[in-house]
C-alpha cells in the first residue's frame, strides 16, 4: 500500500502526497479495505487555506512513526471539504452533536460502514491544557476498537439515527422587520458587524438589509450597513495595497485579520459594496468594490478562465508574512518622508510580533496621489516576497457567486472587463463541469474532478447565468439555467424537502439537508433565489411554488437567529417586492437602460435585455417603441406602460417611501 493522494485533482489532498500517511481519498475501495481488514476508518476533513490542518498535518502526518501507526491499526482517507461539502456537512454535524463544536481540521474516526463513533478537530502531536496528543488517541481507539467493538458500533448507529431525525420547516412566513430588530440587538455600533469577536464578514446580512432599506425606507437598517462596511474597508481584514478580503478579524475591531482570501467571501462582499454604492453614492463603496473585482480578476482568475479557491493565509510557514510590515520594512523601500507619512496614516505601531503591523486606512488621505504612488511602490516591494500558496481548484458554487457579482458590477461601475471575465468562468463551468444537466463541483487545470456538484453549485451557478442573461442577451443562458433548476426539481426534491445532495448521486449513511446560511448562502437559500428568478422569467407557477416551498426550511432558524438566514431573508425580500420584472427590448446594446435596470430595481429584480423576439418568455409581444430601445417594468407579467427614456425607467423604479 502506498499514498494514493498524488493522483488527485484536490490541490489539499496533494498538498498530503508527500506524507508518510498511507493516505486514500473517499472511495467505496477505501471501505472495503477497512472491511477486508475489520479496522476503523480514520477520517481527516479539512482545505488548503486552513492553518490548523497544516499544523496538524506537519505535526503528526509527516512524522514517520504516527504515519506507521495509522497503516497498521486504519484505513486512513482524506477530505478536501470544499470539494465534497457533502461529506464534510455529515461528518461535521456528527462532530457538532458529539463534542459540542466543530471546526478544520475534522477528525473523525469511522466503523467500515461509515458510521461515526468518535470526533474531534485539531489534535497536537504532544498533550497539553487538557487536551490528549493524537498519538494518545490512535491508541486509546485502537484499544476499544479491539476490546470494545459493541460499544463503539452502537455509538455509531446511534449517531446516524440522531442526524437523520432532523426535520425541515413547513411554510416559507417571514417576518422581516422583527429578523431586523433582532439583527440591531446583536449589532455593534461602534465597531460595526454583529456579535463578538471573532467577526466574520456579515455580507449575506448586510444584502438583506440593504434590501429591506430600499423596500422600507428604515434608516437603521441603512446605517448598520453603512458603519459595517465601512470599518471592515478601513480595517486590517481588508488588503489596502491589493484589494481583497481576509477571511475573518481575529478582534473586534477588524484589524488583526485570519489572513487566508476565499473566492466566496470575496464575490459576496463584492456584491454587497457594489449594492451600498448604488444606494448610498458612497466613494468608498466603489472604490472597494471595484478593488475587490481587481483582486478577483487578478489574483484568483486561473489561466482556463475560472477563479480559484483560496490564497493560504501562510507563507514560509508564518501566518501573514506576506501582508504586514514593520516601520524598518518601510522605511527600507520608501524614501524617509513617505515612511513617515505611512506609518503614521496606516497605524503601523507593531500589532504582531516582531513589531510588524498590518496596514489600515482609518481615513481617506489628504494626498491622494502621494498615496496612490506609495502604494504602487509597497505593493511593488511586497511582489518580492514569497505569495502565499494559491488553491488553484474551480469550484462551480462559489464561481458562480463570483458571476452574479462581477455581472453586476460590470455593468454598474462601467466596467465590461468584469463582466467578460464572469462570462469566461461561465463557459469554463459549462464546457468542463458540464454533462447534460449534470454538474461535476470542482475543476483543476481545465480537468473536470470526479466529485458530484451539490445542490449549492446547480442553484448559485444557475443564478449566475440568469444575471450574465440580463446583462448579455444571450439566450443560452436562459437555456443553461433553465436545465440546470430542471434537475434541481427533479433529483434534490423528495417529499417537500430539498437536500443538498442528488438521488442518484453517491448515498452516504445520511442525505444532508442544511438550510443555515453560513460562511456561504445555504443550497436551499440559492435555490430558491434562483427559482425566484426563473419564475419571473418565465411565468410559471410550477417554479414559484418551488421557490416558496424551498424557502420554507429556513423559517425557523429566520425566527430564532436571523443571521444564519440572512440569505433566506434576502430572498423573502424580493418575493415582498412583488417580485419585478424589467424587460429591455432592444436591437443593440442599451447601456444606460441597463444600468438604470440593474442599479435602480430591487437587487433580485429578473432582468433581460435582447431582441424583441429573444426566446424568453418575458420577452413576448415586448416590443420597440419608435423603433428605440424599450424597457417594460413587470409584475406577473403584467407590465406599466413601456418607456424609452432612463430617467423616465429611473422614476418608475422609485420606490414608494
Amino acid at each position: 500500500m502506498a499514498n494514493e493522494l498524488g493522483r488527485s485533482t484536490s490541490p489539499y489532498l496533494r498538498q498530503h502526497a508527500g506524507n508518510p500517511v498511507e493516505w486514500r481519498e473517499w472511495s467505496e475501495r477505501a471501505f472495503a479495505e477497512a472491511r477486508e481488514r475489520d479496522v476503523p476508518v480514520f477520517l481527516s476533513v479539512g482545505y488548503s487555506a486552513c492553518h490548523w490542518c497544516h499544523v496538524m498535518a506537519h505535526e503528526s502526518f509527516e512524522d514517520p512513526g504516527t504515519a506507521a501507526y495509522l497503516s497498521e491499526h486504519f484505513v486512513s482517507v482524506k477530505v478536501d471539504r470544499e470539494e465534497r461539502p457533502d461529506v464534510d456537512a455529515i461528518y461535521m454535524a456528527a462532530t457538532v452533536a458529539m463534542t459540542g463544536q466543530g471546526g478544520w481540521p475534522m477528525s473523525v474516526f469511522l466503523t467500515p460502514a461509515g458510521e461515526p463513533f468518535f470526533c474531534g478537530t485539531y489534535f497536537p502531536r504532544e498533550a497539553r491544557g487538557g487536551m490528549a496528543s493524537f498519538g494518545q488517541v490512535l491508541e486509546a481507539i485502537t484499544d476499544a476498537w479491539q476490546h470494545k467493538r459493541e460499544q463503539l458500533d452502537g455509538i455509531g448507529k446511534r449517531v446516524v439515527a440522531q442526524l437523520g431525525a432532523q426535520q425541515a420547516g413547513t411554510s416559507p412566513d417571514f417576518d422581516l422587520e422583527r429578523a431586523v430588530e433582532l439583527l440591531k440587538v446583536d449589532f455593534d455600533p461602534v465597531d460595526g458587524g454583529f456579535g463578538r469577536a471573532p467577526k466574520f464578514p456579515p455580507s449575506m446580512v448586510l444584502d438583506f438589509l440593504l434590501r429591506h432599506y430600499r423596500r422600507t425606507g428604515d434608516e437603521d437598517a441603512l446605517a448598520m450597513v453603512a458603519q459595517t462596511c465601512a470599518r471592515m474597508a478601513r480595517g486590517g481584514m481588508y488588503d489596502q495595497l491589493a484589494g481583497g478580503f481576509a477571511r475573518y478579524s481575529v478582534d473586534g475591531q477588524w484589524v488583526v485579520p485570519h489572513f487566508e482570501k476565499m473566492l466566496y467571501d470575496n464575490a459576496l462582499l463584492l456584491d454587497v459594496y457594489t449594492h451600498w454604492w448604488v444606494v448610498s453614492g458612497d466613494p468608498l463603496a466603489r472604490r472597494i468594490a471595484s478593488e475587490t473585482a481587481d483582486f478577483l480578476l487578478g489574483e484568483l482568475r486561473t489561466a482556463e478562465g475560472g477563479f480559484a479557491s483560496a490564497l493560504d493565509a501562510d507563507t514560509e510557514g508564518e501566518e501573514g508574512k506576506y501582508y504586514v510590515w514593520t516601520p524598518e520594512e518601510l522605511r527600507a523601500v520608501l524614501p524617509a518622508d513617505d515612511a513617515a507619512w505611512v506609518i503614521s496614516l496606516c497605524d503601523v505601531t507593531g500589532t504582531f510580533e516582531h513589531g510588524s503591523s498590518v496596514l489600515q486606512l482609518r481615513q481617506d488621505p489628504s494626498d491622494e496621489v502621494r498615496w496612490s504612488q506609495v502604494r504602487a511602490d509597497l505593493r511593488s516591494a511586497r511582489d518580492l516576497r514569497t505569495y502565499p500558496g494559491r488553491d488553484d481548484k474551480v469550484v462551480v458554487a462559489w464561481n458562480g457567486l463570483a458571476i452574479t457579482a462581477l455581472t453586476r458590477a460590470g455593468v454598474l461601475l462601467e466596467r465590461p472587463e468584469y463582466v467578460e471575465a464572469a462570462l469566461g468562468a461561465a463557459r469554463l463551468i459549462r464546457d468542463v463541469h458540464l454533462d447534460g444537466a449534470r454538474l461535476y463541483r470542482t475543476s483543476r487545470d481545465g480537468v473536470r474532478g470526479s466529485a458530484d456538484g451539490v445542490l449549492e453549485d446547480y442553484a448559485a451557478y444557475a443564478q449566475g447565468c440568469l444575471t450574465l442573461l440580463g446583462a448579455t442577451g444571450d439566450v443560452e443562458w436562459f437555456r443553461t439555467a433553465e436545465a440546470l433548476l430542471g434537475r434541481v426539481l427533479e433529483q434534490f426534491v423528495a417529499d417537500g424537502t430539498y437536500y443538498d445532495t442528488a438521488a442518484d448521486a453517491e448515498q452516504l449513511i445520511w442525505r444532508p439537508q442544511d438550510a443555515t446560511d453560513n460562511a456561504t448562502p445555504s443550497g436551499v437559500s440559492l435555490t430558491a433565489e434562483a427559482l425566484t428568478t426563473l419564475a419571473s422569467l418565465t411565468g410559471s407557477d410550477q417554479y414559484e411554488t418551488a421557490a416558496h416551498q424551498a424557502l420554507a426550511a429556513s423559517t425557523t432558524i429566520a425566527a430564532q437567529a436571523p443571521r444564519f438566514a440572512a440569505r433566506a431573508l434576502a430572498v423573502a425580500e424580493t418575493l415582498a417586492t412583488g417580485p419585478l420584472e424589467i424587460a429591455i427590448a432592444t436591437p443593440a446594446a442599451a447601456a444606460e437602460l441597463l444600468r438604470v435596470a440593474f442599479g435602480n430595481a430591487p437587487w433580485g429584480t429578473a432582468i433581460v435585455a435582447g431582441a424583441p423576439d429573444l426566446a424568453v418568455p418575458l420577452m413576448e409581444r415586448r416590443g420597440l417603441v419608435d423603433g428605440r430601445p424599450t424597457a417594460y417594468v413587470c409584475q406577473k407579467f403584467t407590465c406599466k406602460l413601456p418607456v424609452t427614456l432612463p430617467e423616465d425607467l429611473r422614476e418608475l423604479l422609485r420606490p414608494a417611501h
